[in-house]
């Protein structure tokens, strides 16, 4: 299998993944009714309806944003699923492919709910580091912080025969 093919092959896992989690936590486990299930000291599944971007920020305040928020993200999408075409270098293709299948994990829950389902709580008694996320989420993040850490600490090898300080 070819590298971007392995790519589109880790988006769509990513993306069941999410998926089969947040209709585990709409169906058999009912957390939309429940609002909370504690399972450690430190992790629970917190019922969120998120109707904003990342870190709670931008807000939908109706449908015309919920939709301008959909457009948005879809062509954030599109633009990583190019972006894979065009990348060489196999960590980098990885690293966006999980940000493909996050961004369209979260699309869909958008576009079928009117908002992305979070349920992911992790805490240290009352200090919460991070905000109530998902598969989704987690994905995304874990991609950008990849491509991020590539871009500033991996440096590609100089041809053979080239002078690096020339």
């Amino acid at each position: 299998m070819g590298n971007r093919t392995t790519a589109y092959v880790m988006a769509l896992v990513i993306f069941i993944v999410d998926q089969l989690t947040k209709w585990v936590m709409i169906n058999p486990l009912r957390l939309m009714e429940r609002g909370q299930i504690e399972l450690l000291a430190v992790f629970n599944l917190t019922w969120v309806e998120n109707r904003g971007i990342s870190l709670g920020l931008a807000q939908a305040q109706n449908d015309g944003h919920r939709w301008m928020l959909v457009a948005m993200t879809a062509a954030i999408a599109i633009g990583v699923a190019w972006w894979i075409t065009r990348e060489e270098k196999r960590g980098d293709q990885l690293a966006l492919a999980m940000v493909l299948g996050g961004a369209v994990g979260n699309i869909v829950d958008r576009v079928r709910f009117g908002y992305v389902v979070d349920f992911l709580d992790l805490h240290f008694g009352s200090f919460r580091p991070f905000y109530v996320f998902n598969v989704a989420d987690a994905a995304i993040s874990i991609g950008v912080v990849i491509l991020l850490l590539r871009a500033f600490l991996v440096r590609d090898k100089a041809p053979e025969g080239t002078n690096e300080h020339a």
